[in-house]
């Protein structure tokens, strides 16, 4: 079936808007916008909202009704004003005023003072006819101009290493480690998005910028307004979808490794964590679980070793390829999938496990796709092993893939999916690959948004299939819209190295300021190629350490490493030994912030939030920060500097490593933006904002600064994310400004919130009057706490400072809903 578009005749009545001069003519005026002819294309300009622009183009006699896949927003009822200037016609919103100019096709957008925002060139669009697959099409491609100097962010999650996005060319076509999304964020706060879901080549130079999609039927894109980076992330999860919230459990430490071969294996790691005291809340199960590559991604515990079938003939063909079936494994502790499950909740645990797009030849997956043609014949992972990604633009498609995975895993309690390889995977590429049959057309024509069907099809049947527990999707790549199906993407099988650490710093900031606001990296990289995949490397372990610090302020936590490393914090010693003491150091800070990071959380679903910010979030008239790769806000209170670089160690030629004098305490350069005041969050020494400073960093401390004027809850010393209420936190108060801080609260893992059950309680700070305000508290959910404790203290040098609890306060407030103010 191909891609949904509906030929309709191009109006042969034109209403006229005739300048004084007679000039602005053949342009037709709808309730929205217009419709012309120019440059051999129809054009439609419509206002999606005041903030919000479509302008469509196609070419010849006829114009398409295209069917996004992206965009679910309908045009709202904007007022819009017709005017002229000239030759060139303008509409205006109380927003933006967009001018058109019938002749060259050029359009030009503004803010509402006048200012240009954005130019669709005179003359830059073109449409090369081409011949996808055999159906007529064409190449489109799109030109804009820029200002010389504005900066832009963006374009997915790419590995170069660059925030600023100006000045270079890029291809953009899904791959492991790059997320290609063809939005651009201007600095001057408006977004452009190119509808368009084939290979795209961005290129930015001094003449122009320009999207080049390598087939497609119109040049389709969406102008977004909003005045600074949260207006233009708010427009794009108001045209694309809003992010569900989150359960608590998933905002945790998660641990993983490629692979646990056994349930054994698995569930000794959580009973290992819960004998250290080392709080984790998530325990992942890689692939292999079903067994051999030929029965690859079969959506069942078919490897015998998971299902105590060792010996047994029938099942001992299924074993992993690689694995030798004459080894003795002993008599299992776990016997079952479904035993396993419940084992790791009975630990207070949570587990996701490994779902991918393809299938292998022997499982009944295969058979049915391949029934339905519904796969796509190209070599994936694993090569040469028969495997075939399977189309998810097909509903019915979609509907076999979840049938599978509810019967077979989800129904033994599952509680989250790591759906990988939604590129996909694809290996040996061929041109004619693309030229291959989905179910909307050919692959060339909907490659890029592979990742966004495929997680669609599982979060729309889970919330069919239940409101009791929340979606939570792994996935390793993603396209704009993502957010609105629970997705979180991870960067990819990236290399255990310092620079490709630090390249993940602007991957991450630009995949942000798409609008997507999960997202994480494997912590210490996935291969540890560089130290001789030996997790004794004493040089590894002062990478993981400091990659492992930077991931407490990701927005999901998840330690990953491929075989054979093993990446567990017993992995890195025992107490006493710095790797190990800064790990555990750092994986309590995480859960002494839960109840910042979930009101956090609560932001982006309700107000449309970020939890990675770049700084020109915050602080956009600071010209230091506009390109800054090095730090980042987490929320609106941290600012982040991970340490990127090895202070500690070295490697000799053969990749050893040996450890420096420690007791030598290294630096790291830290920019504190203008505009604000900030507090050492390990001292609680004030300072100035607008100045870089030498930072000292021993192996077990980041640097990190709280925004003064900030309110911090602290939360309990735990295990597990619900092991204690929050009936007993912490305030920290970071004086210097006036603050304000929402703490949000619900059931922690259903859908409830979205029917008001939930209850939020603003704390405000006067810093002049040095009084803390305490609102009456908001709504209510079942096993609401009718009474708490706040125990309130004002940060300064020795005092309120660091991970550690605070013996005094500056006063304890007991409150059970109603309004308190407190003077300190």
């Amino acid at each position: 079936m191909k891609m949904n578009l509906r030929k309709t005749g191009i109006l042969l009545a034109w209403a006229m808007i005739i300048a004084a001069n007679g000039t602005a003519q053949n342009v037709q005026r709808t309730s929205q916008g217009i419709k012309y002819a120019a440059q051999g294309m129809n054009v439609s300009v419509e206002f999606y909202s005041p903030s919000i622009v479509r302008v469509y183009k196609t070419p010849g006699e006829t114009a398409s009704d295209k069917e996004s896949l992206v965009v679910i927003k309908a045009p709202e009822q904007t007022p819009v004003s017709f005017g002229e200037n000239g030759k060139n016609v303008t509409l205006s919103s109380q927003m933006i005023q967009v001018e058109v100019n019938p002749e060259t096709g050029g359009i030009y957008f503004f803010d509402k003072l006048g200012q240009r925002l954005l130019t669709d060139k005179d003359y830059g669009t073109q449409f090369t006819p081409f011949n996808d697959a055999g159906v007529p099409s064409y190449n489109v491609r799109q030109a804009f101009l820029l200002d010389k100097d504005e900066v832009i962010y963006g374009l997915g999650q790419q590995q170069t290493g660059k925030v600023n996005q100006r000045n270079q060319k890029l291809f953009l076509r899904n791959q492991n480690m790059s997320i290609c999304i063809p939005f651009i964020h201007s600095i001057k706060g408006y977004a452009l998005y190119w509808d368009n879901y084939s290979p795209t080549t961005f290129l930015d130079n001094p003449q122009e910028t320009s999207f080049d999609s390598e087939v497609g039927d119109c040049a389709d894109y969406y102008f977004i307004y909003g005045g600074n980076a949260d207006g233009v992330i708010a427009g794009v999860r108001d045209l694309t979808g809003q992010a569900p919230l989150y359960p608590l459990w998933t905002l945790g430490f998660w641990q993983c490794r490629e692979r646990y071969k056994s349930p054994d294996e698995l569930c000794e790691v959580v009973d290992k964590y819960r004998e250290l005291k080392v709080p984790l809340d998530g325990i992942i199960q890689d692939w292999q679980y079903w067994g051999c590559n030929e029965n690859w991604n079969s959506m069942k515990f078919q490897n015998p070793r998971y299902i105590n079938k060792m010996g047994d003939p029938e099942y001992m063909k299924f074993l992993p390829n690689g694995e030798d079936k004459n080894a003795d494994y002993g008599t299992p502790r776990i016997k079952s999938p479904k035993e396993m499950i419940d084992y790791v909740h009975k630990q207070n645990a949570h587990i996701m496990i490994s779902v991918w797009a393809s299938f292998g030849p022997w499982t009944e997956m295969y058979q049915k796709m391949d029934s339905l043609k519904a796969l796509l014949h190209f070599e994936t992972w694993p090569p040469k092993a028969g495997v075939k990604p399977y189309d998810p633009y097909n509903p019915a498609a979609r509907d076999i893939y979840w049938e599978a995975m509810k019967k077979n895993i989800f129904d033994l309690g599952m509680d989250a999916w790591w759906l990988d390889s939604t590129e996909p995977d694809h290996m040996d590429i061929k041109d004619q690959d693309f030229n291959t049959q989905t179910y909307l057309g050919s692959f060339r024509r909907v490659h890029n948004a592979f990742p966004l069907m495929s997680n669609k099809g599982v979060y729309e049947h889970q919330r069919a299939t239940t409101s009791d527990k929340r979606v939570f999707l792994l996935t390793r790549s993603s396209f704009l819209g993502q957010q609105r199906y629970a997705s979180h993407s991870w960067s990819g099988d990236v290399t255990s190295e310092w620079s490709v650490m630090r390249k993940q710093l602007a991957a991450g900031l630009n995949y942000a300021l798409c609008g997507i606001p999960y997202w994480n990296t494997d912590l210490g990289g996935f291969f540890a190629w560089r130290y001789n995949n030996n997790v004794n490397n004493i040089a590894y372990h002062e990478l993981h350490v400091r990659w492992y610090q930077w991931g407490v302020f990701q927005p999901i936590m998840r330690s990953h490493n491929s075989s054979p490393v093993a990446v567990e914090i017993y992995q890195f010693g025992k107490k006493g030994d710095w790797s190990y003491d800064a790990l555990e150091k750092y994986t309590h800070l995480r859960y002494r912030l839960l109840p910042y990071i979930y009101s956090t959380s609560w932001e982006v679903t309700s107000k449309a939030g970020s939890i990675m910010r770049p700084l020109m979030m915050d602080f956009p008239k600071d010209k230091k920060v506009l390109d800054m790769d090095t730090e980042y806000m987490f929320g609106r209170n941290f600012l982040v500097r991970p340490v990127t670089d090895s202070l500690y160690t070295w490697q000799d030629k053969k990749q050893n490593g040996h450890q420096k004098d420690m007791s030598k305490i290294g630096k790291t350069d830290v920019y504190l933006p203008q505009g604000a005041r900030w507090i050492d969050f390990w001292t609680g020494q004030t300072l100035e904002g607008g100045q870089t400073l030498q930072r000292e960093v021993p192996i077990d401390i980041m640097p990190i600064y709280v925004r003064a004027g900030s309110i911090l809850p602290w939360g309990p010393a735990v295990q597990y994310s619900t092991e204690k209420k929050w009936d007993n936190l912490t305030i920290r108060i970071y004086p210097g400004a006036n603050a304000e801080f929402t703490l949000y609260e619900d059931e922690f893992d259903n859908y409830n919130y979205e029917k008001g059950a939930y209850s939020t309680i603003t704390l405000k700070w006067n810093d002049q009057d040095r009084t803390l305000t305490i609102d009456d508290r908001k709504g209510s959910y079942k096993g609401m706490l009718k009474s708490r404790k706040f125990n309130l203290i004002v940060v300064e040098p020795g005092k309120g400072c660091g991970d550690g609890d605070s013996t005094t306060f500056d006063k304890s407030i007991s409150y059970r809903g109603k309004k308190v103010i407190a003077k300190l």
